[in-house]
């Protein structure tokens, strides 16, 4: 596997070093030995698979508080989607820094997001399928969010936001004061 820091502090892009021969290839798409390696301390405790039926659809913008921080490795495995980070620690020399990429399955690119990163993804196509692993367990009383849209993180999603949940409509907007 082959780690490239992003501009927000404790991410990177995972990606794949696949091994190819007439049959088709092979690569590793998680060894805890490769991400401590890294510096990057990841036990997975939970892995999640989200189908999303049409493009444009926009999910998130979420994260995990402490005491539940959670890091997640978000792999896309089916179509394409535009993948959106923005840092929420306020202790982070990356505080508030928005950064995206495109993940696709035919690339096999990783995204690992630490905790108090706010992640957040719209589908490029349709029938797109995102798996992701994580170093928490699911918290419901501890996930917060922030708006997709907020005028504050100029996030540029590609395609008009479509199928947005109530719950992803009322995270709040950062509002210039202090969030997160």
């Amino acid at each position: 596997m082959i780690f490239t820091p992003t501009p927000i502090a404790g991410a990177f892009l995972v990606d794949l070093e696949p091994k190819t021969d007439p049959r088709g290839s092979f690569a590793r798409a998680f060894c805890r030995r490769e991400f401590a390696g890294a510096g990057i301390p990841f036990q997975i405790v939970q892995a999640n698979l989200a189908h999303t039926a049409s493009a444009g659809v926009v999910r998130g913008l979420h994260w995990q508080q402490e005491p539940a921080g959670e890091s997640k490795l978000v792999r896309c495995i089916a179509g394409a989607v535009f993948d959106a980070i923005v840092d929420m620690r306020r202790d982070s020399p990356t505080w508030r820094r928005v950064w995206w990429v495109e993940l696709d399955a035919e690339r096999g690119r990783a995204l690992f997001v630490p905790p108090g990163v706010a992640h957040g993804y719209q589908a490029l196509v349709d029938a797109t399928g995102i798996l992701y692993m994580t170093d928490a367990y699911y918290a419901p009383e501890h996930e917060t969010g922030v708006r997709y849209d907020d005028p504050a993180l100029a996030i540029p999603w590609p395609l008009p936001a479509r199928d947005v949940t109530a719950r992803d409509r009322a995270w709040p907007l950062l509002g210039g004061g202090p969030e997160g």
